[in-house]
C-alpha cells in the first residue's frame, strides 16, 4: 500500500481464531521507515472514523491521552494558583478551595462580570463576589434555607479578609479579580462539563500536597478518580439507581456516579438524575460547602447533599428512601480506643449497610485492618454483616 498508493502510515491486522469467543486481532503499524506491532485487541471499534486519530497519538506515537492531558494542565494550573493564593491573598491551605468555590458559583451569576471587580472601598470586590454567589444559590433554589446559609456562611470569608480586595501594584488589580479572571479562563469550563473527575477536589488535595501535608492532619482523605470510577463500574450503577454517598467529602462518589448515569441517560431523564438520585452526607462545613458548589457547578442545583454526622443518622429512616447503590470511603484510623470504638469502619459498613434499600448493592473502600481485624468488637461486626447481608468480594490494592 505505501509503495503503490499515497497513503504513507497503514494499520494493518493480523487476525486468527475459530470464533468470536477466541479470535485473535493484532494491529501492526507500517509506514515507510519501518513496522511496529501493536497491542492485540478484541475488536475493530478503537478504529472507527471517530476513534482512529485518538488511537494513533495514544498507542502508535505513546502520546498521553486526552483525558490525562487535561488533568495535567488543570493540575498544573492548581499549582500557580495554590503560589497566587498564598502570596497575594494570604489564605491558609484549608481557606483557599472556599474562595475559589465561591468565585466559582459568582462566575455563574448572569448578571457577575469580573470586570465589575474595580477595588472600590465603598462596595468591595469581596462584597460583590459574595453577592452574586448567594443570588446564584437563590436563582438554582438551594434548600432548605438553613443548608443554603450554611455554605453561605463557609463563603463570608471572601468579604473579611480586606487583603483580598484592595488594590495590588503587583497585580495591577485586585487579588480577587485576578482569582477570578484565572478562574473564568482556565477552570469553569473544566468543572461545568459532565466529566468523573473532581475537580475541586483535585484543587484541594493539590493545596494540601503543595503544604507538605498528605491530608490527613486535616481527616481528609480525597478519593482519586480511578477509584471513583472503578466504583461505579463494580455497581454497575444504572440511570434508574438512587445512589448514597454518607461521607462524601468534596463529592467525588457523586460526581462519578452522576457522570455514569447521564452518560447512559435519555435525554428527558437527566434532568431527575441531578435533583433525585444523588444523595451526600459530609461532617465537615468546609467539605461540605466544597461538595455543594461541586454539584451546582455540574447542574444540580437541588444537591442532596447535607451537613450531618452520618452515625447519627437512623436506619430506619434512611431505608425509607430507597437508596440502591452505596459508595464510601469512610474515615480510617478513628476507632483505635475504647472510647472511639463506635468509629471503626466496620461501624461505617455496618450502618450504610442497614440504610440502603433491599438488594442494594454497596462498595467501600477501606484498610486492610478492617478484614483482618481481631477485637471482640471487629468479629462481632463482621458476624453482623455476613449474617444479615452479603458480602460478594474483596479486592485488595496494592
Amino acid at each position: 500500500i505505501i509503495q503503490n498508493t499515497n497513503f504513507k502510515k497503514v494499520i494493518a491486522f493480523g487476525c486468527s481464531g475459530t470464533d468470536e469467543k477466541r479470535i485473535v486481532i493484532r494491529p501492526i503499524y507500517v509506514s515507510p521507515t519501518g513496522y511496529k506491532i501493536l497491542p492485540k485487541v478484541k475488536d475493530f471499534n478503537r478504529f472507527s472514523a471517530d476513534n482512529i486519530e485518538r488511537y494513533y497519538n495514544e498507542i502508535i506515537c505513546g502520546n498521553d491521552s486526552i483525558e490525562r492531558v487535561e488533568l495535567k494542565t488543570i493540575l498544573s494550573r492548581a499549582k500557580t494558583l495554590h503560589e497566587d493564593l498564598r502570596n497575594y491573598g494570604q489564605l491558609g491551605d484549608s481557606e483557599k478551595p472556599l474562595v475559589v468555590s465561591a468565585i466559582l458559583l459568582a462566575l455563574e451569576e448572569k448578571d457577575f462580570s469580573t470586570e465589575s471587580l474595580n477595588g472600590d472601598t465603598v462596595k468591595t470586590d469581596g462584597q460583590k463576589i459574595f453577592d452574586a454567589m448567594s443570588a446564584h444559590m437563590e436563582r438554582v433554589k438551594v434548600e432548605p434555607q438553613v443548608k443554603k446559609q450554611r455554605v453561605i456562611d463557609q463563603f463570608r470569608l471572601i468579604i473579611n479578609r480586606p487583603v483580598l480586595s484592595e488594590y495590588d501594584e503587583r497585580l495591577g488589580k485586585s487579588p480577587l479579580r485576578y482569582f477570578a479572571e484565572y478562574l473564568h479562563s482556565n477552570i469553569l469550563t473544566a468543572i461545568c462539563n459532565n466529566s468523573p473527575e473532581d475537580v475541586l477536589g483535585r484543587f484541594y488535595g493539590e493545596f494540601i500536597s503543595y503544604s507538605g501535608g498528605d491530608g490527613q492532619t486535616l481527616g481528609v482523605v480525597l478519593t482519586p478518580k480511578h477509584i471513583t470510577e472503578l466504583f461505579t463500574d463494580l455497581a454497575e450503577i444504572k440511570p434508574t439507581d438512587k445512589v448514597l454517598d454518607p461521607c462524601c467529602g468534596t463529592g467525588g462518589f457523586l460526581i462519578a456516579a452522576m457522570h455514569r448515569m447521564l452518560i447512559q441517560a435519555k435525554e428527558e431523564d437527566k434532568e431527575n438524575i441531578r435533583r433525585n438520585n444523588l444523595y451526600g452526607i459530609e461532617l465537615r462545613d468546609d467539605m461540605f460547602s466544597i461538595a455543594t458548589t461541586n454539584m451546582i457547578l455540574r447542574g444540580d442545583g437541588k444537591s442532596n447533599l447535607i451537613c450531618a454526622d452520618f452515625l447519627k443518622q437512623k436506619s430506619e429512616e434512611m431505608y425509607k428512601k430507597g437508596f440502591t447503590i452505596g459508595l464510601m470511603n469512610p474515615p480510617y484510623s478513628q476507632g483505635k480506643t475504647k472510647s472511639t470504638a463506635h468509629l471503626t469502619e466496620l461501624k461505617f459498613i455496618c450502618h450504610l449497610l442497614d440504610c440502603v434499600g433491599d438488594g442494594a448493592c454497596c462498595v467501600i473502600i477501606v484498610p486492610q485492618s478492617t478484614m483482618v481485624g481481631k477485637t471482640k468488637e471487629d468479629k462481632i461486626d463482621k458476624q453482623y454483616i455476613l449474617d444479615n447481608h452479603t458480602l460478594e468480594g474483596v479486592i485488595t490494592l496494592n
